[in-house]
């Protein structure tokens, strides 16, 4: 089932908040290295996914590329799925709010 976009939007602000280094992988879909003098490496974790590779596989990729980038590196954002954020976490707030 599809969500709303304004059930999106709020979630999207809570994840705004969390710790890039507490998010799971299977909750990112991209990976932005951005390198000096303004460029930037992308990697797709949701097409690397999507060809087969497991998550040991991607992490592997994932560092792989930060440990070649090196002292050049000089931030790492993700692009998170809302929905398997969303997916994860709703069913357990519904749980919380249930016993309220």
């Amino acid at each position: 089932m599809p969500l709303s976009e304004e059930f999106l939007a709020k979630w999207d602000h809570i994840i705004s908040e969390v710790e890039k280094t507490q998010v799971p992988l299977k909750c990112i879909n991209k990976m932005v290295i951005r390198i000096a003098g303004g460029k930037q490496k992308t990697i797709n974790l949701s097409r690397l996914r999507k060809d087969g590779l497991d998550d040991d596989e991607i992490e592997e990729i994932m560092n792989r590329n930060i440990f070649v980038l090196g002292d050049s590196v000089n931030n790492i954002d993700f692009i998170l799925d809302v929905n398997t954020v969303a997916g994860i976490i709703q069913p357990a707030t519904d749980k919380l709010l249930k016993k309220l």
